[in-house]
């Protein structure tokens, strides 16, 4: 797809209209695409060894379906899933939106309080999760949370903990996991479905394009994470249209290393395959550079997707010129700014001429602007692109609203169909993300030049990103609060060459108390994702302050910077 830039003079461009909007469910589209090319292959789960026609992926997606209806979930229900990328992943997210199951995606980094907090939110009926990963034990998690999991049978938990939740299956992995009272092996509740279950048909009949089916869960500065809520209609036209950018055609195989709970891998990744007919390549359950080389290699991959630290660990690894990727040729960089070098290697050293860079958010399904394959690779390196096609975008004036003129910083808005449905049961905050006007206020400040070409400057809202991973400090001041010896604490992003940012907390201990590192650290262990545990902790006496007792985080994160030796050491 070319994008054809024009003369602008003020921050406000508009997308292209002439391919029009998919007004089908997601469902409704994967099985009409699988009818189209039923043999093609569709997904390849390298990891599990396991491949899947279109037609075999509609097939298994449609018996889950019926599984899960049979279990006595209903069109609306919500399901949680708590998993690393596998094969399980891909199959719950076509299978619950085709009978218009909710399906809520859980980080696998989240740990107990996290995950009582979500599945509470949303009021999830029904979990399916992985039972261990690496040193991750999840049924445990789940069942210091519900021990009444040893008692109850499978689908009628009652918990004092999660009272909503019923149902939980298990995905069994090979040589891994024990049977536990009151749960599923997901291969036994697959079982359970019924080729052909007209209650499959029924529940899809109803179903609109403009109905939620997808809650993904994002940290705000009240601390508290708020559930995104994304119809058929955000996601799948995202997912196309992101596509259309890369020129995808069922010829191209995309490897995805970036995590499906992510809208990278579930929407930038998998509907954009699934939309052009192109085939899914999961590398590994989570990435590893050496998985991603020898699968781009055996797979004959198109296409990689991944933050520019997964690139840059690519690259970087001591095997990196053993392999023949030279069938790549575009995949997307996106999650936080791209270093130039970075960009210019991976178009050189990894045959992707034609990667491009996206920006978006979670509320907005996910991506606003992305580059093409055809633009010139300084667009591509010190902008996230142009506007999509049918949305709206404009950059204005934080205090008075007004669209500011190119090349000046504002606030980054966007309008369209990718807008979120809305926070889940949060109405004040979605009026506060989303105003009068269906404009989403991003919180991201930009500018945009005379061709629209958009360049993300920083942010309004205090949002650290680490690697890909939106981390607000809010939530972990709220958490280390809960500490009996902290008295006060404020968490800033510092700059870091391999995760583009780090956390760090300047700790003040009240009177009489003794805090160190390691107490800070035991207490987060377990209670929160790793990703959110601060690499640098300080105890300080005050924090600086303005004279109206505001106080200065960027005098914080300077304080860092100079004490480690820091500087910003990004383009875009």
């Amino acid at each position: 797809m070319t994008q054809r830039p024009s003369t602008l003079t003020e921050s406000q461009a508009t997308g292209p209209t002439d391919v029009p909007l998919i007004e089908q469910t997601i469902g409704a589209f994967f099985d009409d695409m699988a009818a189209r090319q039923p043999d093609h292959e569709a997904l390849v789960s390298v990891h599990q060894k396991r491949r899947y026609t279109y037609g075999q992926l509609a097939d298994a997606a449609s018996r889950l379906g019926s599984a899960l209806l049979g279990i006595g979930l209903a069109p609306g229900d919500r399901i949680g899933i708590w998993s690393h990328n596998n094969a399980e992943w891909v199959l719950m997210q076509i299978a619950t939106a085709k009978v218009g199951l909710i399906l809520v995606n859980i980080n696998p980094a989240y740990r107990t309080a996290e995950l009582e907090y979500a599945l509470n939110k949303v009021g999830c009926k029904a979990l399916v999760t992985m039972s261990r990963f690496k040193t991750s034990d999840y049924l445990g998690m789940l069942r210091e949370l519900a021990p009444e999991l040893d008692t109850a049978q499978p689908g009628a938990l009652q918990a004092k903990r999660l009272p909503d939740l019923r149902s939980v299956a298990w995905i069994d992995v090979e040589g891994q996991g024990d049977d536990v009272a009151g749960t599923w092996r997901f291969s036994e509740l697959l079982a359970k479905g019924r080729a052909g279950d007209p209650a499959v048909a029924t529940a899809a009949k109803d179903l609109k394009a403009t109905d939620p089916i997808n809650v993904q869960f994002t940290s705000g500065t009240t601390g508290f994470p708020k559930g995104a809520t994304l119809t058929h209609r955000n996601i799948l036209n995202n997912g196309f249209f992101i596509g259309r950018c890369m020129e995808l055609t069922p010829s191209d195989r995309l490897c995805i290393p970036v995590p499906l709970y992510h809208c990278f891998g579930m929407v930038l990744g998998n509907l954009a395959c699934i939309t052009h007919g192109a085939t899914m390549v999961m590398p590994n359950d989570a990435f590893d550079p050496l998985a991603v080389l020898q699968t781009v290699q055996d797979e004959k991959c198109t296409g990689l997707h991944g933050v520019p630290t997964m690139f840059i660990a690519a690259l970087d690894h001591p095997r990196f010129g053993e392999f023949d990727l030279s069938t790549l040729r575009t995949g997307i960089m996106a999650g936080s700014p791209c270093p130039i070098e970075v960009m210019k290697r991976v178009v050189a050293d990894m045959h992707m001429g034609e990667v491009t860079i996206a920006y978006g958010m979670t509320e907005t399904s996910p991506v606003s602007c992305q580059s093409s394959t055809a633009t010139p690779l300084d667009k591509r390196v010190g902008t996230v692109g142009v506007v999509q096609p049918h949305l709206q975008i404009k950059i204005v004036d934080p205090e008075t609203g007004k669209t500011v003129p190119t090349g000046q910083s504002g606030e980054f808005c966007t309008k369209g169909y990718s807008v979120m449905y809305g926070y889940w049961g949060d109405e004040e905050k979605t009026r506060e993300a989303i105003d009068a006007e269906q404009w989403m206020h991003t919180g991201d400040l930009a500018t945009m030049d005379a061709e629209g070409y958009v360049k993300i400057v920083g942010r309004i809202k205090d949002m650290v990103i680490r690697g890909g991973e939106n981390i607000y400090p809010r939530e972990i001041e709220e958490f280390l609060y809960r500490m009996p010896a902290v008295q006060d604490v404020q968490v800033v992003g510092v700059p870091d060459q391999r995760y583009g940012e780090e956390l760090c907390a300047w700790i003040v201990v009240k009177p009489g108390e003794q805090l160190d590192e390691d107490q800070i650290r035991a207490f987060c262990k377990g209670q929160i994702a790793h990703y959110k545990v601060p690499r640098y902790i300080r105890f300080v006496k005050e924090f600086p302050m303005t004279v109206t007792g505001k106080i200065q985080k960027f005098k914080i994160r300077d304080a860092m910077k100079a004490e480690l030796g820091l500087k910003e050491d990004v383009t875009a």
